[in-house]
């Protein structure tokens, strides 16, 4: 395609930002209905990250869309212990997704079979030999393969690691179940039904399939939107083994193409959910897209910030993940976490805890107003951890933490200590 259509609608930055919102569950009652496994299905995807800090990030996100639902119960959810709901693979990074996606990664399984390798030489003799364990022996975790490290740093994996994560990325082995944080491996004909199995679908099919899937978990997508989200390779420029450009994908799916205004130059391209759409041409649209929003502390991971490009022209606001970055490097902390309060992101804190403290070791508000917000957000996070005080050190900017200090002794669990 040589340009795309011409928009059928143009839609401002706050339009844009209240679709988003509204796709990602995160204003509104009715998101909640269905629990994590509708969850799940909304969003395409939840990523999954080792970090554990109050929780791990697919815990997180689960909480900031659903409340204060038991923990237990969101890892049912993902990795039900007798049917398959969900699978780990790799979408916008290693993600835990509805199991009704299988057949839609297929081309990604077989661009990891075409290049023969993903980060380690897996070996032939060793593959063969996880897969006739499996096939004798049932679901295993690594360590009942064989080990899952060479004795060395956390990166050495044993030749048997190896191979299963190799197996996993070609599609012989599946993870639809994890126990305490372990893969549990098994072979995809004992996990899925038949029509997921079976279906063979074209790299096109599989990309097609994926912007809609995009479109329904963002509700208004760039192009630079459609690849990210599901980390398409070559798709803004149609170089894929498809030959499919994200415009011919986005006509394909049945998007709407829409226009964004821009108050500093021309208006943007994009493509709107025809749901989305719908919702906000609706007689009563506004009443809808401003329900009542989450005020709740976000996942660095979490699918609604975790491109930060589009999180600043969403937002505005700047965000990124200093984890891995040196301590001394740091600007907001090791795991900071967003607040969203009134459809917005007006602060963030790196939190830790020490036995039954929830610390917001550094804390930042955007504006006075973000006080009483961010004090509730941290005393509903430790409530829901188990933890029974929350402990502020460093907050920003100080002139505001005596406030801060005032909302947090007027929430339900006490003063800060």
């Amino acid at each position: 395609m040589a340009s795309p259509p011409a928009p059928e609608l143009k839609l401002t930055p706050d339009d844009v930002r209240l679709i988003t919102l509204h796709a990602q569950g995160l204003i509104g009652t009715q998101a909640r209905r269905g629990g994590v496994t509708a969850m799940l299905r909304r969003l395409g995807g939840v990523q999954l990250d080792t970090i554990s800090v109050l929780a791990r990030s697919h815990e997180l996100v689960a909480y900031a869309r659903l409340g204060a639902i038991p923990r237990s119960s969101i890892e049912r959810a993902y990795w039900h212990p007798r049917t398959a709901g969900a699978f780990e693979y790799w979408s916008h990074a290693a993600c835990v997704l509805p199991v009704e996606e299988w057949p839609y990664y297929s081309f990604r399984r077989r661009a990891f079979r075409l290049k023969g390798k993903r980060w380690h030489q897996s070996h032939e003799a060793v593959c063969a030999e996880v897969l006739a364990k499996l096939r004798s022996e049932g679901p295993l975790n690594a360590t009942q393969l064989g080990g899952a490290k060479n004795g060395g740093v956390w990166w050495d994996w044993s030749d048997t690691k190896i191979a299963v994560e190799w197996l996993l990325d070609t599609g012989e082995v599946i993870c639809a179940r994890r126990t305490g944080w372990r893969r549990i491996y098994d072979l995809p004909e004992r996990v899925l039904p038949a029509d997921l199995l079976n279906a063979d679908l074209s790299d096109a099919d599989c990309l097609i399939h994926l912007t809609a899937v995009t479109a329904r978990a963002l509700g208004v997508v760039t192009k630079a939107d459609l690849s990210d989200y599901q980390r398409l390779t070559n798709f803004g420029s149609g170089r894929n083994p498809a030959g499919l450009s994200a415009d011919d994908a986005a006509v394909a799916a049945g998007l709407i193409p829409v226009a964004i205004e821009n108050r500093t130059g021309p208006a943007a391209a994009a493509w709107a959910d025809p749901r989305a759409v719908a919702a906000l041409t609706a007689a009563d649209a506004r009443p809808a897209l401003a329900g009542r929003h989450r005020v709740s502390l976000l996942s660095p991971f979490d699918s609604l910030i975790w491109d930060r490009k589009r999180t600043k022209r969403v937002f505005g606001f700047d965000h990124s993940l200093e984890a891995y970055v040196p301590r001394r490097k740091r600007v907001h902390g090791y795991f900071t976490m967003p607040l969203l309060a009134g459809g917005k992101l007006v602060g963030r804190v790196d939190p830790a805890r020490d036995g039954q403290t929830l610390i917001a070791r550094q804390l930042t508000l955007d504006t006075p107003r973000a006080a009483e917000p961010m004090a509730r957000a941290l005393q509903s996070a430790a409530q829901w951890v188990g933890c029974t005080n929350v402990r502020l050190e460093r907050v920003e900017p100080a002139g505001l933490e005596s406030r801060l200090r005032s909302a947090l002794a007027a929430t339900e669990g006490g003063p800060a200590i």
